[in-house]
């Protein structure tokens, strides 16, 4: 192996032969203005919404429990579910071999909330005081019917692995607006309803087939924010400067002799965490933060890694100007011991993510930030297991859950869709999660049919070759 001084020395050597004409911050950029593989046509249209804080709930919450108010359930509890209902439609393989679909009415109240009147349960009492603000989707569906496929369709649009994820896309279409920081960040919390929890994979916030520059940068709530930030010891700011300018001239040679666009994405990622030295610490620093902020999020704030916290990191990076904020909050599966979980995963979510919205608008940001908040699919009428009238389990369903929307060019104060009087089934309205994701892409300014990809000989979208902007949801 060459000796480490050695290398150093044939790193001085190439130093000297390539000069300093600019640094690798300027290569970067020029690069990024010559090489045509970035869209110039986003956004289409003027858009309502500059940023995204998707709030996804890994594990589906029940939609029967938090929103979507069957009252006639009540009388129905224990009763078969009628065969006229279900129609045949595929179960899973956890409660297809039941005897018996006993319905499980909720236990817990519902009431209506705000001048909109929105049902909402008594689970998430800080959400109803926010519901004027929500536009709820009582219809979305989706085509699986498993946990991993299904996160995997709705962030990348197909249930297969492989596919750049939508905060990819997004961040290909529109870019950044803060140099300092990347386009799309993800934050994962643990809930407390079900700690052992579908696992979430990277690939979820990955980039796919799309330049890897775009994947999402996750931060984490232990240690570094992010890894590899810091230099090493014995290594100066200065130092690490004159390194990346020398990586940075021979990555452009490189590429100047094959081509590779990832030899770019190379370039740019060195800087970026370089500049990310700068602004990391800063952002994740939330003893800034005045009381009254903490008491709005709640004590769970103070602690990283948490939903609230999460929340609070999720405002500060869209004042930033980061164009995708990702939030995963796991222990949505409650097949078993439903209430005695939910609980706790309200407990986690209801007041940070009320505060959040609150939060948002009275800094003036709200009608420029597009909320989302929603699960992979819903859960059953029927209970899996046991069931008594204080516990009961609920299995997957995907024809129909609950999602809702907020700021961003969304109307307040509106529902949207409408299910069974067994929620089971939609009857009205139907909303896929093409539909959402081309929704999401509208609020940008992005026709989601013209944000295409070529790649293997198919220009390829997050959508597909499906999804309908749901213009009855947009103001």
């Amino acid at each position: 192996m060459p000796h480490p001084i050695t290398e150093l020395g044939a790193l001085h050597t190439r130093r000297a032969f390539l000069g300093r004409a600019v640094g690798a911050a300027a290569l970067a950029s020029l690069v990024a203005e010559s090489r045509g593989d970035e869209p110039a046509a986003f956004p289409n249209f003027k858009p309502t919404a500059r940023r995204v804080i998707y709030l996804f709930q890994s594990g589906a919450p029940s939609q029967l429990d938090l929103f979507d108010f069957k009252p006639k359930l009540k009388d129905l509890f224990a009763a078969e579910l009628p065969a006229s209902v279900r129609m045949g439609q595929r179960l899973t393989g956890m409660t297809a071999t039941q005897d018996s679909f006993p319905v499980a009415p909720s236990k817990y109240a519902f009431e209506r909330h705000g001048q909109s009147g929105a049902w909402v349960s008594s689970l998430l009492p800080h959400t109803a005081g926010v519901v004027d603000e929500l536009c709820f989707v009582k219809s979305a569906r989706t085509e699986a019917i498993n946990h991993d496929p299904a996160i995997t369709f709705s962030q990348t649009g197909a249930q297969l692995a492989g596919r750049p994820s939508i905060g990819a896309w997004v961040a290909y279409g529109l870019g950044s607006e803060n140099r300092g920081l990347p386009a799309f960040v993800v934050l994962v919390s643990q809930g407390s309803g079900n700690p052992t929890d579908q696992p979430l994979y990277d690939r979820l916030w990955g980039s796919g087939f799309l330049p890897s520059k775009f994947q999402g940068v996750k931060f984490r709530s232990q240690g570094d924010p992010v890894l590899y930030l810091k230099n090493p010891d014995g290594v100066s700011e200065a130092g690490r400067r004159r390194v990346l300018d020398d990586l940075a001239r021979l990555n452009e040679l490189r590429r100047q002799e094959t081509g590779d666009p990832e030899t770019d994405a190379r370039i740019r990622q060195y800087e970026m965490a370089f500049r990310m030295q700068a602004s990391v610490p800063e952002l994740t620093d939330l003893s800034k933060e005045d009381a009254k902020t903490f008491e709005l999020y709640g004590e769970d704030a103070r602690t990283p890694g948490t939903f609230a916290a999460n929340c609070l990191l999720a405002r500060r990076l869209a004042e930033r100007g980061v164009r995708f904020v990702q939030l995963f909050h796991r222990g949505w599966d409650q097949h078993t011991n439903l209430p005695r979980q939910i609980e706790g995963q309200c407990r986690d979510t209801d007041r940070a993510g009320a505060a959040l919205i609150t939060d948002l608008r009275r800094r003036g940001l709200l009608d420029d930030t597009l909320l989302v908040w929603g699960g992979e699919f819903g859960r059953t009428v029927y209970c899996q297991g046991r069931l008594t009238a204080d516990d009961y389990g609920r299995d997957h369903h995907p024809r129909c859950f609950t999602v809702w929307l907020a700021g961003g060019g969304v109307r307040p104060g509106v529902t949207h869709g409408e299910t069974d009087e067994f929620g089971y089934n939609v009857v009205k309205d139907p909303v896929a999660v093409h539909d959402l994701n081309a929704t999401i892409l509208h609020c940008l300014g992005i026709d989601h049919k013209r944000l295409t990809f070529n790649y293997q000989g198919r220009h390829h979208r997050l959508t597909d070759v499906h999804g309908e902007v749901v213009r009855a949801v947009l103001r």
